[in-house]
């Protein structure tokens, strides 16, 4: 049996320990207090060798051999101080981070913010990844990064641990910093696919406002196209804002609207099974089924209730509650 290495083992716990000890922060200006650096495999191998031209050259009283070892010394010397010049003073800022579904890669935007010369080859990662995003920061200008990281489920998390370095000029040495951003990403549940036809509507009570009684679909007026409806019962209007979500789909208007006295109200609890990630994927899936056909639709949760409405403030609403419950 093979066994796993200690000392990589020991080696990742020192660093988790570390790096949970810094305080988190949505902007980091990169100082010498904060920015670290050790030689690479090709540093130590390039002091090696100038070990052995060193030996070398005074066991054979060698002049060009001290001129090429000296020469090199006073190169890896320059440009260690030139890599670590490269990312001290930087400022890191990162951007607010759009909300994302379970299974989908979020996106975390970052602002290099440069307040002297250029800085080639920067990156930007989480720590512990071989993951990088590269780029360079123009002169008394700014760049944009990009980081993906794949949340690990529906809920509010705090963002991961990032990490910028780089090796320029040489590759001789790393320098590199750890960041901590104190911003969280909300994840919504994953909508199920395909997802089945919406819950039949609710008997309304008693005294519906007039904004309630022209919308909502087939609860109130519009409902899907079907095969052998007339071209003037297609709601033109609604049938835009379908495509412009990028559905191919058409809604037809109900001519007995006037009748109709239901109201579409999605719960987990109308959904089979008994894994609540599958009940509120399906209800997921509900509510961007309703809101793309520009449904008046309501929410309701074991903690809370969210009156029918729509748009995308009330989608948002639901979602987040459907992410928290």
């Amino acid at each position: 049996m093979t066994k796993t290495p200690e000392r990589p083992r020991l080696r990742g716990r020192l660093t988790r320990w570390f790096i949970n000890r810094l305080p988190r922060a949505d902007q980091l200006r990169l100082t010498h207090r904060n920015v670290y650096i050790l030689p690479t495999r090709a540093g130590l191998m390039l002091g090696l060798t100038l070990m052995l031209l060193l030996v070398g050259s005074i066991n054979y009283q060698l002049n060009l051999g001290y001129l090429l070892t000296f020469l090199l010394l006073g190169c890896s010397v320059v440009g260690m101080h030139v890599c670590h010049g490269n990312l001290r003073g930087l400022q890191l800022r990162l951007e607010p981070p759009e909300p994302c579904f379970v299974r989908q890669n979020a996106v975390i935007n970052i602002t290099l913010d440069n307040p002297g010369r250029a800085r080639h080859g920067i990156a930007m990662g989480e720590a512990g990844t071989d993951h990088w995003s590269w780029t360079d920061v123009p002169a008394e200008g700014s760049a944009r990064v990009q980081v993906g990281w794949s949340p690990p489920s529906r809920g509010r998390h705090p963002l991961p641990r990032l990490t910028a370095q780089t090796g320029f000029p040489l590759g001789t040495f790393r320098v590199w910093t750890y960041w901590r951003p104190a911003a969280e990403l909300l994840v919504y549940p994953a909508p199920e696919s395909p997802a089945p036809p919406l819950p039949p509507g609710e008997p309304r009570p008693g005294g519906v406002n007039a904004r309630h009684a022209h919308r909502s679909g087939e609860f109130d007026g519009v409902r899907s196209y079907r095969r052998g409806d007339p071209m003037k019962a297609v709601a033109w209007k609604k049938a835009a804002q379908v495509w412009a979500a990028g559905r191919d789909e058409l809604v037809s208007r109900d001519q007995s609207a006037h009748l109709q006295t239901h109201e579409l109200w999605l719960d987990p609890a109308q959904c089979g099974g008994a894994d609540i990630e599958h009940r509120l994927s399906r209800v997921c899936a509900w509510v961007l089924a309703a809101e793309r056909l520009g449904l008046d639709y309501g929410l309701r949760l074991p903690s809370q209730e969210i009156p029918p409405d729509q748009g995308p403030a009330h989608q948002r609403r639901c979602l987040e509650a459907l992410a928290l419950c």
